[in-house]
């Protein structure tokens, strides 16, 4: 009987010492893995409606935060927006933009019950003084993505489920545009009775470069579904999903981010010119801004690397 209880013994520790070391392993791998790190606030930068983070070295995130409304754009985010974009032209740390929706979608347009008073009930005593307070209202809103297109660091929208109404304004102002597969872009304006008027239908023209199929979804308000918006030019690339569309986003702010600041902006504020002007007249334009950006120690640093076989990453440009 003894001799029997022992074998018991043995054989019952046998068996169960690899359970033992397995658990004892997982438990090991479980301490040993680091907390994932949660991007920090972006100091100066505190919002109602966006949120932006310090997502990586040079580079910041914007998101539009309100999901619980669909990231409807309210009276605070036309303003916040206009704030933001301008704190970051100003910022010498921010080399790269990447910007996004919060929750389910990329944004469901203007929030209608928010604004309906600004809109269905202007002041003024008569037709010309509402119509003076309309007009400026509207040059305010344009504003709000316009401050995008003027910002000289690269902006890169990564676009994931609904981008609706004022969202292809905001889209169309960037200088990229990637989109997950679920991704939707409709120009919606006409469903509730007026036209665009803060940028779509001055800036998708020259995005896509097909006046028939910008007319096609502005006079029937057509969802534009992934595949189409990639075949067209909106987008430059289409991602499986949301997390795969923004870590695409990062990875290219990223290599943006190494590239000297002084070339990638005077790159940005040289094409912005370039579209809205004669092909004589935008070499007139970077010859006047090159005759100073050509004496920056960029070029000293960029052709030295160059000639070491260095990569860019491991250059120190000075902050711009």
């Amino acid at each position: 009987m003894a001799a029997s209880l022992r074998f018991r013994d043995q054989l019952m520790r046998r068996l169960m010492a690899p359970t033992s070391q397995g658990l004892r392993l997982s438990l090991r791998l479980m301490s040993s893995t680091a907390p994932e790190e949660v991007p920090k606030e972006a100091p100066d930068h505190s919002y109602e409606s966006l949120r932006v983070t310090a997502a990586q070295k040079h580079i910041l995130h914007v998101q539009l935060n309100r999901p619980e409304k669909r990231n409807a754009i309210n009276k605070a985010c036309w303003r916040e927006m206009v704030e933001c974009f301008n704190k970051i032209a100003q910022d010498p740390d921010c080399r790269a933009v990447v910007i996004s929706g919060a929750g389910k979608l990329f944004t469901s347009g203007i929030d209608l019950m928010d604004m309906a008073s600004d809109i269905l009930q202007p002041q003024g005593d008569d037709v010309a003084r509402i119509s003076w307070q309309l007009r400026s209202l509207i040059s305010r809103y344009q504003e709000t993505f316009s401050v995008i297109e003027k910002c000289p660091k690269p902006v890169i929208a990564a676009v994931h489920g609904g981008c609706i109404g004022a969202g292809v304004d905001l889209i169309t102002a960037c200088d990229i545009r990637y989109c997950a597969q679920d991704a939707f872009f409709q120009v919606k304006e006409v469903d509730i009775g007026l036209a665009a008027d803060v940028g779509t239908l001055q800036r998708l023209p020259k995005v896509i470069g097909n006046q028939s199929l910008v007319n096609e979804l502005a006079f029937t308000s057509r969802k534009m579904m992934a595949d189409e918006a990639l075949d067209s030019g909106l987008v430059s690339r289409v991602f499986p999903n949301k997390e795969d569309t923004l870590e695409a986003a990062f990875t290219l702010a990223a290599e943006i981010s190494t590239k000297s600041p002084v070339a990638v902006q005077s790159t940005k504020i040289n094409l912005v010119y370039s579209r809205n002007h004669s092909v004589a007249e935008s070499l007139n334009y970077v010859a006047t801004w090159n005759m100073s950006m050509l004496q920056t120690q960029d070029i000293v640093k960029s052709v030295q690397a160059a000639m070491e076989k260095k990569d860019l990453k491991s250059v120190n440009f000075s902050k711009l």
